[in-house]
């Protein structure tokens, strides 16, 4: 299939300067345009919102770090990485709040994208448009784009700043709630689905539609426990117009460059390995993820992080109508006995792990390739219509619709060739506490490392009490080191609350 990557191979600078002169005034350096000099045409308007694609390579976000954040973090995964200082913010042990890998850089490029859809949702309305939808669309784009990106950053520290201009360098914004944040997610994602189109051409792939929207509100719904509200939403991708996905047949197909964004597929971050450079802003920065050279086993990859081994065995606990082991396994976890249980070759791969390790697997290459590098083409799947079947599920259950709601972990069960859900564990019955706690290893089961378990972790509270940690302890050592009340947020990087003085630390740190 062939792949549109949506970015701008220009990087406007679009800060005036403080002090110029009138002669410095009239440069026309196309490399360093003002934002008086730009946002004059529907092409600066393109280019500008294709700009705040160009963030999902950065570093900090979906090309490396965001999984520490997101996998890691939580119960599916850990670090033991020989750099103590990263693979301790993976186990609540947060020393230095202005550690540059572990907090600040994701908190820089997640508002430099912020800054980025500010912009356009300033400068576009002002500039004439033969096809007044076309504008439209641009700024629905950036309103999805800035309420994806202050959704991850209101989940990771929770209280921070909400900026809807653009900031100048002497700007100290408020310190907002992570509710305030949320109520306006839950307006830029409502525009954005009015204006959005319900599909894009091949030439667009990657820009959100209003699918994605829609999905976007259900997951800010279920994590404020909105379930009324979270099942309407996603009325409208199962039963409502926007009823166009269906599971692949073939699992594996989320997972690789060669069948991406297919049927399941809802939103998905899109990844090339046409440019090989860093993740600056040169021409030549790549638009690819580091994902699986970090997370690769060792003799492949850095190894800074793996998935528990827990989670092997769960996989293990239920046979397939045929007998065998969950297929989802094999493409969910590298682990030793891969080959035993799957007949599975290593291509080649010189893997070096102990019996009791795991590593994830999604988003490697290993299917066509021996190795890994910074440079993976695999598209990230962030949201998929799997995920959107359970957590439908999950809210019909907490609607006191339990009987209702077997039948869409069903869909995702028969593709891996398990059994219905009643016939396997008929002691759930309409219990709604029963069906939860099995909903959450249903979860694991089909979702492992795709960056949900943490965000799960939050909206079910097993965070918000003792009791609920002591239970994840018995699966991660790493909660041990978890505070009640402290480490469900992340600290504020140390020198905004230091620049800022309407910042305050979060609470605990």
């Amino acid at each position: 299939m062939k792949k549109i990557l949506l970015y701008s191979t220009l990087m406007v600078s679009l800060f005036a300067l403080n002090s110029c002169n009138e002669e410095e005034l009239d440069l026309k350096n196309p490399n360093t345009l003002t934002v008086d000099q730009f946002w004059k045409t529907p092409e600066d308007a393109q280019k500008g919102v294709n700009s705040i694609y160009a963030m999902f390579y950065k570093d900090g976000l979906w090309a490396r770090w965001m999984y520490f954040r997101l996998d890691l973090t939580s119960d599916e995964g850990f670090s033991k990485s020989p750099w103590t200082d990263l693979a301790d913010w993976t186990r609540f042990i947060y020393v230095d709040y202005k550690f540059w890998e572990g907090n600040v850089v994701t908190f820089r490029d997640s508002y430099k994208a912020i800054f980025r859809c500010n912009q356009v949702l300033a400068y576009v309305p002002d500039i004439a448009f033969e096809d007044e939808n076309q504008k439209q669309q641009i700024l629905a784009e950036a309103k999805f784009l800035r309420a994806l990106h202050y959704f991850y950053a209101a989940e990771l520290w929770e209280n921070i700043p909400l900026v809807l201009t653009p900031l100048q360098p002497n700007d100290t914004p408020e310190q907002n709630t992570k509710e305030e944040v949320f109520a306006q997610i839950e307006t830029d994602l409502n525009e954005a689905f009015n204006a959005l189109p319900a599909s894009w051409d091949e030439f667009n792939t990657g820009r959100p539609d209003k699918g994605a929207a829609k999905a976007m509100l259900a997951k800010l719904y279920m994590q404020q426990r909105r379930w009324a509200d979270a099942k309407t939403a996603m009325d409208y991708l199962i039963t409502g117009p926007g009823a166009t996905y269906s599971l692949t047949a073939n699992y594996e197909d989320n997972f690789t460059h060669n069948t991406e964004n297919n049927s399941e597929s809802v939103f998905e971050i899109q990844f090339g390995d046409q440019r090989l450079g860093g993740t600056g802003e040169d021409a030549n920065a790549a638009v690819s993820t580091n994902r699986p050279q970090f997370f690769a086993p060792r003799g492949i990859g850095w190894s800074d992080g793996q998935a528990r081994f827990w989670v092997v065995g769960l996989f293990k606990e239920e046979a397939t109508l045929s007998g065998g082991i969950d297929e989802r396994l094999r493409h969910t976890l590298f682990y030793p006995d891969q080959g035993a249980d799957f007949g599975e070759t290593t291509y080649g791969r010189n893997w070096e792990w102990d019996a009791d390790e795991a590593f994830f697997r999604k988003g490697h290459r290993d299917y066509y390739r021996n190795n890994e590098d910074y440079y993976c083409q695999v598209n990230y799947r962030l949201i998929r219509y799997a995920d959107i079947l359970l957590m439908y599920a999950e809210a019909l259950n907490q609607l006191g619709q339990t009987a209702e709601a077997y039948q869409y972990v069903d869909m995702v069960r028969a593709r891996a060739n398990m059994a219905p859900l009643a016939t396997a564990h008929p002691e759930i019955g309409n219990n709604q506490a029963l069906f939860l706690a099995r909903l959450k290893n249903e979860r694991v089961l089909e979702l492992c490392g795709e960056s949900v378990r943490w965000l799960d972790l939050k909206r079910w509270g097993d965070l918000e009490s003792q009791a609920g940690v002591d239970v994840i302890k018995t699966r991660d050592a790493d909660f041990n080191n978890f505070v009640v009340g402290k480490n469900i947020r992340l600290p504020l990087p140390q020198q905004e609350v230091d620049n800022n003085p309407n910042m305050t630390q979060n609470p605990g740190y």
